[in-house]
């Protein structure tokens, strides 16, 4: 008999581990590049704070971060809680390759460790939440329909972030004035897949004493994904949703409740044997943009991007991507950017690419499309670019 009851205990220790495993991970990349542009500016936004045109500062040269994405480190973790539900966790941050440095977080000329995500969650049959500082929904909106995988040379992402700086975002921090790619204090909810379709539904209360909409930011994403393609719809809206105006980029200004931050996408990705086509058209709005900031071109603060691409996969290790981004300012015929993009990459391993860019990009008025993000090109003026780099995850 108490030989029966021990192997019962036994028995029962062994189901309660199953019942709540645990795996903790840690995890990186490192994306490091030689980047030469042979035009460059001081800063992202368009103006410098006495009202001038932000010149060109001439070529450069250098060891760049990020060819493909920023590189990043962090952990991830999840518990099974039995029933099929899970609680997850994730911390990530990016640092600058070629420095060791943090990136910025959302306050001004401030790193942060984990600058990216730093959330927590439940998954089960429902779908999945999340709270925290996270990715917006929007952001895999954009790698999913791009065939350039929203790539920080030359995609869907760095034509966005062109409605960001035109609107007078001074890339000082990740408070952008059109849309969002990282948000704070964030509940994201993203649902199962049904016939391919799935929805993700983001609201970030503001946490402002006095003012229940100030700072509230809120997204919508519609995705279907099935017989190689990919669709999405988006719509982010925001309130006081870049709290740091161009004349005062390191001075938080006072919650108003504005609703300041208006950006809808529809984008497509279809992928047939090696060929993939995609194509995308969105719209962002920053009404506030009209009064406060600098000008010498006048700048509507409403925007229109068009992208079309077409890339090949030519094995399982070596790909070819092209883009074309048009970005048009609604009520200002002079303020227009187009850019040209191809690209390279090669798995060298499963673990570790390489990968080569070229672009170029005309600016006309006060658009000053970036070719790789965090490399400033010179306002109104046309610029070629090339990368050559390595990325390797871990």
């Amino acid at each position: 008999m108490k030989l029966r009851i021990t192997g019962c205990v036994a028995l029962l220790a062994c189901a309660g581990a199953a019942h709540a495993q645990s795996s903790v991970t840690l995890y990186g990349t490192v994306d490091s590049g030689l980047l030469w542009q042979n035009t460059s500016a001081s800063g992202a936004a368009p103006f410098l704070p006495n009202s001038k045109l932000n010149p060109n500062t001439g070529s450069v040269f250098r060891l760049k971060d990020g060819g493909i994405y920023s590189s990043i480190y962090g952990l991830k973790g999840t518990e099974d809680i039995g029933g099929g539900y899970k609680i997850n966790f994730r911390l990530q941050g990016s640092f600058d390759s070629g420095t060791g440095k943090f990136q910025l977080s959302d306050t001004p000329g401030t790193p942060a460790l984990f600058n990216q995500i730093a959330a927590v969650g439940v998954s089960g049959p429902f779908g999945r939440i999340d709270a925290g500082r996270q990715l917006a929904p929007m952001a895999y909106a954009f790698a999913d329909t791009d065939v350039r995988n929203a790539q920080f040379f030359g995609s869907v992402l760095t034509a966005w972030l062109t409605m960001n700086t035109v609107g007078g975002w001074p890339g000082n921090s990740t408070n952008g004035q059109i849309g969002a790619l990282y948000d704070s204090n964030a509940l994201v909810y993203n649902s199962p897949s049904f016939y391919g379709v799935s929805a993700a539904l983001e609201y970030a209360p503001g946490g402002v004493a006095g003012q229940i909409q100030g700072g509230t930011r809120e997204s919508a994403v519609l995705k279907y994904s099935n017989y190689g393609l990919n669709a999405a719809a988006v719509y982010y809206n925001g309130h006081d949703a870049s709290p740091y105006t161009y004349a005062a980029p390191t001075t938080a200004v006072p919650a108003t409740g504005l609703n300041n931050n208006r950006f809808v996408y529809f984008g497509a990705k279809y992928t047939w044997r090696g060929l993939s086509v995609s194509g995308s058209f969105s719209n962002g709005r920053n009404p506030a943009n009209e009064n406060g900031n600098p000008k010498i071109f006048a700048v509507s603060g409403d925007f229109n991007m068009l992208t079309g691409g077409i890339g090949y996969r030519f094995s399982p290790a070596f790909d070819i991507t092209s883009g074309v981004y048009y970005v048009k300012d609604e009520k200002h015929s002079q303020n227009q950017s187009t850019a040209y993009v191809l690209g390279a990459d090669y798995n060298l391993s499963k673990s570790t690419l390489l990968y080569a860019e070229l672009g170029y990009v005309s600016n006309r008025g006060a658009m000053n499309q970036e070719l790789v993000y965090g490399q400033p090109t010179a306002v109104g003026m046309n610029t070629a670019a090339g990368m050559l780099g390595i990325r390797h995850s871990f």
